[in-house]
């Protein structure tokens, strides 16, 4: 089996996509990560270095070769990855595959990315938060549509990490 968690940037995809591997003991693997390891730098620098095009080129290579595997993985991806190209379909025709949508409630995720606005290059430069929320907004506005076709939709709005594990292993009628 494999789980794709999908969602905006800060829902929780990989803090609980770690949660998930470790309880049904298969393994976690972050998107992003695993494209920087491959190319040897971070995202930041390729989208600098070789343009977002390339990046999305390889998001999508990446994406197909790790779904093509057979072993069960909890795969987490970033927030752009199932708007670009065919993301979408390759995740919803592959076999075996089961997609999560973590969804946070806008205002909800608008204060927490606020906070950690730093750590993120796409949102670093907004600091007066009436615009970091119009931001938000219409970017996930123009995301939702690929998040909606998703196998499941999962609403974690304060819950805690234990609670979204605990609902996503329900989702999944893994009985462990």
């Amino acid at each position: 089996m494999k789980v794709v968690l999908l969602g905006y940037m800060g829902v929780g995809k990989s803090t609980l996509g770690r949660l998930l591997a470790d309880h049904l003991g298969v393994k976690f693997i972050d998107l992003d990560f695993y494209i920087e390891e491959k190319e040897g730098q971070s995202i930041s620098n390729l989208f600098e270095n070789k343009g977002e095009i390339y990046f999305r080129q390889q998001e999508t290579l990446a994406l197909n070769q790790l779904l093509a595997t057979p072993e069960g993985m909890i795969l987490s991806l970033g927030g752009g990855t199932p708007v670009y190209g065919d993301n979408m379909q390759i995740i919803t025709e592959t076999e075996d595959v089961t997609s999560i949508y973590l969804k946070l409630q806008t205002d909800a995720l608008v204060s927490k990315l606020f906070e950690q606005r730093g750590d993120r290059p796409i949102i670093s430069h907004i600091n007066d938060r009436i615009e970091f929320e119009e931001f938000v907004r219409k970017h996930l506005f123009e995301r939702q549509q690929f998040y909606f076709l998703a196998d499941y939709v999962l609403d974690i709005t304060a819950q805690t990490e234990e609670q979204s594990l605990r609902e996503v292993i329900q989702l999944l009628d893994v009985n462990h």
